[in-house]
């Protein structure tokens, strides 16, 4: 609780920093935004970090009003264990949408914890690993219809100077990408989006559908095939209040998936509460559900709830030995006219697994 208490000490005086900030530039609601503030964080995988971050929204086409705001978000954090972690990231809208362009670039270097492969890995059974990772994924996404996009993607993924316990759950289960590896993959993809805002929706549907094929043809260094889909529906809950849903599925086909490519469950997104990779296995799937409500100027507070699985095949992706995940969280607004939030959440899984986060924008 203590640890608690100073984490959102520190955030508070960041914010207050950051509101004079912007109410000096109030009259340029509408317009092209670029905030930058200093982070000090806590999770799960990084206990105490510090470091960075910044956004820019924009509108490319200024006489585009159909469009959505287009944003680059920006930020670097290092941890009290050595961890670094540094990220760009966006989604710009061109003309009336008829483009959508979506892409992550990242380096991390990473000491993690590993517990073996499986839904039925147990706590105890906790190893550390260190890795550094270099990523990056492209989207492109053409309108074919209205709030439907065709689309092509590619995902590039290095990762060397892997260090782990010899003779321990890696050579045991015989884990692939336990060395040096690269993988290079071409996918295409099909997406229905009707939400009506980018940050924070208040009503409409995503539904996006994806594969992903890595093979030598590509490059790369494991050949297999991902495929992810995901369902959001978004619903008014009332005054200032929206009720989100999200349904998410992440399979691999292939007899040699890498390790940093399998499912990895928990995180600041799906399952809020587990270490990131605290179950891991070639299939997941998760169900959760957020209530957000907009209480006072610029705050805000979430409840949220999921379950979920990870499994070898899909047919063992059943109840059995079933995760959860309950929490909430605040909200405040950093933009309030884009109502891009610095999202606070405190989550609670099985057993012994919980964990707060400090992340921009919301988990889905």
């Amino acid at each position: 609780m203590t640890q608690i208490i100073r984490f959102l000490s520190i955030i508070l005086m960041v914010l207050a920093c950051f509101s004079t900030l912007e109410a000096q530039d109030s009259s340029k609601a509408k317009k092209n935004k670029f905030v930058a503030f200093p982070a000090m964080t806590r999770s799960i995988e990084t206990s105490w970090a510090a470091g960075g971050a910044a956004s820019y929204t924009f509108r490319p086409f200024k006489d585009d009003t159909l469009s959505r705001t287009s944003s680059i978000q920006l930020g670097a954090i290092y941890s009290l264990r050595k961890q670094l972690v540094a990220s760009v990231k966006g989604t710009q809208y061109l003309r009336n949408e008829d483009w959508i362009l979506n892409e992550q670039i990242s380096f991390s270097s990473f000491p993690d914890k590993f517990w073996g492969i499986g839904k039925n890995s147990k706590d105890i059974d906790e190893e550390d690993y260190e890795f550094k990772q270099a990523y990056l994924y492209l989207h492109f996404m053409k309108k074919i219809a209205p709030r439907l996009f065709g689309g092509l993607l590619y995902e590039y993924q290095r990762v060397w100077d892997i260090h782990y316990q010899a003779g321990g759950l890696f050579d045991q289960q015989n884990v692939f990408g336990r060395s040096d590896y690269h993988v290079s993959g071409l996918g295409l993809s099909l997406t229905y989006d009707s939400r009506n805002h980018a940050f924070w929706p208040e009503k409409g549907l995503f539904a996006q559908l994806y594969f992903n094929h890595f093979s030598s043809v590509t490059a790369s260094q494991y050949s297999f095939t991902n495929i992810v889909a995901d369902l959001r529906k978004y619903i008014p809950a009332g005054k200032r209040a929206v009720f989100a849903a999200q349904a998410w599925f992440f399979g691999n086909i292939g007899s040699q998936v890498p390790l940093r490519s399998q499912a990895a469950f928990g995180g600041d997104n799906i399952m809020r509460g587990y270490y990131h990779g605290r179950f891991r296995d070639n299939q997941q799937y998760a169900v959760q559900g957020e209530y957000r409500k907009e209480i006072y100027k610029r705050f805000g507070l979430v409840a949220f709830a999921g379950f979920g699985n990870v499994a070898h095949r899909i047919d063992g992706l059943n109840l059995r030995n079933l995760k959860y995940s309950v929490g909430g969280g605040v909200r405040y607004a950093l933009n309030k006219s884009e109502k891009l939030n610095l999202r606070i959440d405190y989550g609670l899984g099985k057993g012994i697994n919980r964990g707060l986060y400090f992340q921009l924008g919301e988990a889905f």
